[in-house]
């Protein structure tokens, strides 16, 4: 991981434009080539960022990030403060709390509240960034990432974006479903965007305490 403090701006040309006029700013790059600008306040959410897979090419002060649609974040170094690199090595991945390890377990046992004629590939599919919680195949055989929220916000349709990335190449066309009990309204929009789809999960109906089923959004 890569942390550089830098007075700069920045502008994202892409499916709309935008733009960070110039102020000293954490610039944040990660092992797996995502980019993102961070401020002194806003927790953990960037002002801007550029997801994986993704390329920057460094000139003369001037950073171009370039996604696979061709979307850019360009970003002007005026003036560098502080310029340090860390290996973190491998992660062990999120440790899943009761409730959730437990709608992991619900769900892989009863695929078929996603849909008629589901069926379970494996619980804890590995990938090389950790393993995503189901894999599925939907009636017409086709693979499913299925990611176990409680709360589901932005960060879970970034990791399930990362985790279909990586499924991909193995596996060919793979869908993505991001299944909670609850969503952060910028996750749904976001998920609609990566074309990830959302579903509501009941937890006492999975076990058996009422008759609802998951709603999709």
């Amino acid at each position: 991981m890569r942390l550089v403090i830098a007075r700069c701006s920045v502008d994202y040309v892409g499916r709309l434009t935008a733009h960070l006029p110039s102020a000293v700013r954490l610039l944040l790059v990660k092992a797996d080539g995502s980019v993102s600008i961070h401020a002194d306040d806003r927790a953990y959410k960037p002002l801007m960022w550029m997801s994986p897979p993704c390329t920057t090419l460094e000139v003369d002060g001037v950073w171009t990030v370039t996604n696979k649609g061709g979307e850019q974040l360009v970003i002007s170094v005026e003036e560098v403060l502080s310029d340090v690199g860390h290996e973190l090595g491998s992660d062990p991945g999120l440790v899943k709390d009761g409730v959730e390890k437990h709608l992991q377990v619900l769900l892989a046992d009863r695929c078929e509240v996603f849909g008629a004629g589901w069926t379970l590939v494996r619980r804890e599919f590995p990938t090389d960034i950790g393993p995503v919680d189901l894999l599925c195949k939907d009636d017409t055989g086709a693979h499913v990432a299925v990611e176990i929220k409680r709360h589901a916000e932005i960060d879970g349709v970034e990791q399930l974006t990362r985790y279909l990335q990586r499924l991909e190449p193995v596996l060919g066309s793979v869908r993505g479903v991001l299944a909670a009990q609850t969503f952060k309204p910028q996750a749904k929009v976001l998920a609609a965007d990566r074309g990830i789809v959302c579903v509501q999960l009941d937890y006492d109906a999975l076990r058996g305490i009422e008759s609802n089923t998951p709603t999709l959004f």
